[in-house]
């Protein structure tokens, strides 16, 4: 008896907090204990009004799982995976392997791990053929904002929802810089 879920457009619960109607960016992680890091790409996506969907496929545990996934994910309209694992990190690697779409890989510094090192190596070192876009270890937000990025190129009201993203990023640097110097550094807390 197969225990695989097969993934379609109708696979999530419509009470669920992260489902929406069609994501376009999957983010996948190996196990709940990823979700810490993963979840601030799905936070970021939520405000540039990206829709995305939040999943749990291990390369390891529930390989049936992570191949239904892979196989199935532009064709319920996906258009960018974001996978994060941690220790020997296979999850990006394979699921670039099956899927067509880019992917970007998220190594995740876990209890196992050798100070996140194997993570960044195993994702970082894919073979000729199979790319994937690596960000810093528990770098989400960064793959998250790639992820934006890649959809920006042909949606005109996304690539200014990331200019203005940028533009806040930057008042914030702003409004710091001046607090530290009218503060002093001994008094300033940001």
């Amino acid at each position: 008896m197969s225990t695989t879920t097969h993934f379609t457009k109708d696979t999530p619960s419509k009470t669920s907090a992260n489902f929406h109607e069609h994501p376009l960016v999957g983010i996948v992680m190996g196990s709940k204990s990823d979700l810490p890091i993963m979840k601030q790409a799905a936070v970021v996506l939520q405000e540039l009004a990206v829709p995305c969907e939040v999943r749990i496929v291990s390369a390891h545990r529930t390989p049936l799982r992570m191949v239904d996934y892979a196989e199935t994910a532009a064709s319920r309209g996906l258009k960018v995976v974001i996978a994060g694992a941690g220790g020997a990190a296979h999850l990006p690697g394979m699921i670039a392997s099956i899927c067509p779409l880019p992917v970007v890989g998220v190594p995740v510094k876990s209890s196992q791990s050798m100070d996140g090192w194997d993570s960044v190596l195993s994702i970082l070192q894919m073979p000729g053929g199979i790319p994937v876009a690596t960000v810093a270890l528990n770098g989400s937000k960064n793959a998250a904002l790639l992820a934006a990025q890649m959809l920006a190129i042909s949606d005109t009201a996304l690539a200014e929802r990331l200019a203005q993203y940028r533009r806040r990023l930057q008042q914030q640097i702003e409004t710091d810089a001046t607090l530290l110097e009218n503060q002093g550094w001994q008094s300033f807390t940001g």
